[in-house]
This record gives C-alpha cells, sequence and structure tokens, in this order.
C-alpha cells in the first residue's frame, strides 16, 4: 500500500440502474441524484476502505453532461463507460482502488488491473419495502 487514498470509481449506469426508480425517464437527473448521494463517501470512504476515498463517477450518454461537485469528480466517457472505467483502474498501478458495479464483465476486466469490486448495494442501498 502506497498510502495514497483508496480511488472508488462508480459505473453510474449500473448503479442507478441497479434501482427500479423511474429513472429512464431521466438519465441525467438520476446521475445527478447519485453523484450528489455520492459526496458523504469521499469523506468517510466505503466498507474497508477508509475514508477520504477519491471518487470518480463515470457517466454516459444522457448522462454526459453531469458535472463534478467537491467530493465527486465525474468523468464523462465518449464511448463505452466499461472501456473508460477499466481505463481508470488500470491507469492505477499499486494505488488502492475499488469499483462499484454488478456488470461481471467489467468486474473481471477491473479486477485484472488489480482492482477490487464492489457492488451497486454499496453506495446505493435499496430503498425500503413499500407500504413500509
Amino acid at each position: 500500500m502506497t498510502g495514497e487514498r483508496t480511488l472508488v470509481i462508480v459505473d453510474a449506469a449500473n448503479v442507478v440502474g441497479s434501482v427500479p426508480d423511474g429513472w429512464w425517464r431521466d438519465r441525467h437527473g438520476a446521475a445527478e441524484r447519485l453523484r450528489d448521494s455520492l459526496v458523504p463517501y469521499a469523506a468517510e470512504g466505503l466498507p474497508g476502505h477508509a475514508g477520504p476515498v477519491e471518487l470518480v463517477l463515470v457517466v454516459e450518454g444522457a448522462a454526459r453532461q453531469v458535472a463534478s461537485v467537491p467530493g465527486v469528480r465525474v468523468e464523462a466517457a465518449s464511448g463505452s463507460g466499461d472501456d473508460l472505467i477499466a481505463a481508470l483502474a488500470a491507469a492505477q498501478g499499486v494505488r488502492p482502488c475499488v469499483v462499484v458495479t454488478a456488470d461481471r464483465g467489467l468486474r473481471q476486466r477491473a479486477e485484472a488491473y488489480g482492482a477490487r469490486c464492489t457492488g451497486p448495494r454499496t453506495v446505493r442501498p435499496l430503498p425500503p419495502p413499500r407500504g413500509i
């Protein structure tokens, strides 16, 4: 371990799509809401990775215009979001890196570069069941 902050790369499309809350009606807005919900993790960290961490939200498609905010850097993929996430993971070398996605193919690619992978629930708990 190098003492550098852990890089946490979040697959916006995959995490947003993990909860059927109507995100498809406003993909840009859904990505902004996800971005804003990630801000506390920058200071607090993730399970197994104490804060502060460097948070990168990778967006694509209709969410490409989402801007960075303090605590969360937004990277817009010009093509495939998965390709950008894999490239970011590859560039980390020995620096700790966590990729947040449920995409099996992307997980395999990121893990090949030494990244640890975790699912969307790490940063986006499921909503409570209806009627509660």
